[in-house]
């Protein structure tokens, strides 16, 4: 059977890379080109007839990137690739779950439609997963979902001495409850009401026992920062060490870094599902599994 190919989107060279040494696979080359009118010229330069195809791609600020990905994959498509597994470790359009005021779309609905027709397969890692149960509930393709839970107790577990988890809400709390039982210390969770996109009020449980531990706050996006921030400056007036604040995808620019360095986090990391200067705990490991399942998956001789 031939090695699969993978080709990269901009921006997600390093995880191709990764990826093509670690399954083994052969790396595509494409040309890609935006003319002066921004409409995008594509051309495949790799046989892909007949193999397994992983296209990688960083989906943040996704309006300008979900159209050359859909032309990519329906060129690959075109040319007879037999399978094509979309790799967007973030995954975007996944908070726009429900229908709040009248008028409203369901923006995950239609995006995770429009991918499931050109993709035959997703992986991703920990989807902003609210009111969608799950990723088989907009998707009708099969979805591998690696977890960022391993990587993020080993980096913690190599530079936070005596770490508290804090997960920011209760939406997080497998985050606390998951790597605290791994690192074998105090895991705990926040009381979070949000009043808009960029208000929120924190309550903390009473912690007295726990002050000497340094608090170590894992959510799954960092983008506005304002919730962190509420919970940094909450446990600082709690007597507690300064914090370190840990993101998986990091949807944040300088003011929200500076912003949560201000209310008193020692360290703001991300894990590099996406590019970004805060990356320091790397996804390589799990992305490669759930790559290697998704593609046995889709290998499998299938039911008549």
């Amino acid at each position: 059977m031939n090695l699969p190919v993978i080709f990269s989107m901009p921006g997600s060279e390093s995880l191709a890379e990764t990826l093509a040494e670690a399954l083994p696979a052969d790396t595509g080359t494409m040309d890609l080109h935006v003319f002066p009118d921004r409409e995008t010229y594509v051309r495949i330069d790799s046989p892909v007839a007949q193999r397994d195809v992983l296209l990688v791609a960083a989906l943040d600020a996704p309006d300008s990137k979900l159209v050359p990905l859909f032309l990519v994959a329906s060129t690959l498509s075109s040319l007879g690739a037999r399978n094509i597994v979309l790799v967007a470790p973030y995954l975007p359009y996944l908070r726009q779950d429900s229908v709040f005021r009248p008028g409203e779309g369901l923006s995950s609905s239609y995006v995770a439609h429009w991918i499931s027709g050109f993709a035959d397969g997703l992986v991703t890692v920990e989807p902003h997963l609210h009111r969608i149960e799950a990723l088989s509930d907009v998707f009708s393709i099969p979805c591998e979902t690696a977890s960022a839970a391993s990587s993020i107790t080993h980096w913690v577990g190599e530079n936070v001495a005596r770490p508290m988890i804090v997960g920011p809400d209760m939406a997080s709390r497998h985050w606390s409850d998951g790597i605290a039982r791994a690192l074998e210390c105090p895991g705990v969770f926040l009381h979070k009401v949000r009043h808009g996109d960029r208000r929120v009020e924190i309550s903390i449980p009473d912690l007295p026992a726990y002050t000497d531990f340094t608090p170590v706050l894992v959510d799954d996006i960092i983008s506005s920062g304002q919730t962190m921030a509420m919970a940094v400056r909450r446990l600082r007036s709690a007597g507690f060490p300064q914090p370190v604040c840990i993101g998986v995808h990091a949807l944040f620019g300088q003011a929200t870094a500076d912003l949560l360095h201000a209310a008193g986090a020692e360290r703001v990391v991300s894990c590099n599902s996406l590019r970004h200067p805060s990356n320091a705990i790397d996804l390589g490991r799990p992305v490669v599994a759930a790559a290697r399942s998704l593609l046995r998956t889709l290998q499998a001789p299938r039911r008549a």
